[in-house]
């Protein structure tokens, strides 16, 4: 599938591997942000092959990355443990970082596991409608070019898909793989990041949000199908946002929740 060859790494010498950044997932000029953490994490499990899956991810951007490009992940593993290893990645791109990783690396059981009973304390998910009852993602209503829907599928909440009509800033909806890739936990670290920036619902057309600094903890497989997803932001500031999500799969359990630090132009002011 198209995602796997676009996350794919190489080894290039001693904890280093390779790989290039596809253009498709741009928002405007910019390579998303979700998408670059997905390479990043790609080569820290090719490190760590026994404990593949990033628990919980931290990535701080540097500067923005560059599109239809090579790349370069160093990997460092800090410890390792049984069930539990700590890494730390950097991206590079002409000589210069533009993504600083910091991740805690293990092994998600398996989508169909059964679940100790009374053992998962867990948000609900939102009541929505069924995803063709939802209105696309559209790069007119967000103020900047979005080549990112080219791979991904993505369907708004009715309320929620106009710019500024939400009268909050929220945005939830569905998302896939065009291309019909079912979801795992590499990919829910993109979808994490893939969806208008919640602040859309209340200041409307905000062009590109880049992120500065994101966390995604990912607590289990998704089950196969439509993903579901909630962001929303209650903290705004000198053209500064925090935004909390969650993302849940077709089965309606938890999958993820994510943090991010972004910058926002607001109407009449600097970033």
């Amino acid at each position: 599938m198209r995602f796997d060859d676009d996350v794919r790494v190489a080894p290039a010498g001693e904890g280093r591997w390779a790989g290039r950044i596809d253009p498709g997932y741009n928002i405007g000029a910019n390579p998303n942000g979700g998408y670059l953490l997905a390479v990043a994490s790609a080569a820290m499990r090719a490190a760590l092959p026994a404990q593949p899956d990033a628990l919980s991810v931290t990535a701080h951007y540097l500067k923005p990355g560059v599109p239809e490009a090579d790349c370069a992940v160093d990997v460092a593993v800090l410890r390792t443990g049984r069930s539990l290893s700590t890494v730390r990645a950097t991206l590079t791109q002409d000589d210069g970082p533009r993504l600083e990783l910091l991740a805690a690396m293990g092994r998600l059981a398996d989508a169909d596991a059964e679940e100790p009973a009374n053992a998962t304390l867990e948000p609900a998910p939102p009541a929505m409608p069924p995803p063709d009852a939802c209105t696309p993602r559209s790069p007119g209503e967000q103020g900047v070019a979005l080549p990112i829907l080219d791979r991904l599928d993505v369907r708004l909440h009715p309320d929620e898909a106009r710019a500024g009509a939400a009268g909050r800033a929220q945005v939830s909806g569905w998302i896939r793989f065009r291309d019909g890739r079912e979801p795992d936990a590499l990919a829910t670290l993109l979808f994490a990041d893939a969806f208008a920036p919640a602040v859309f619902g209340l200041l409307g057309a905000v062009g590109w949000v880049p992120t500065v600094e994101l966390t995604v903890q990912v607590r289990r497989r998704p089950a196969p199908g439509w993903m579901l997803a909630q962001f929303r932001t209650v903290d705004l500031a000198d053209g500064r946002l925090i935004e909390d999500g969650l993302l849940w799969d077709a089965r309606g359990r938890l999958v993820a929740q994510s943090r991010q630090l972004a910058l926002v132009r607001l109407p009449g002011g600097a970033r």
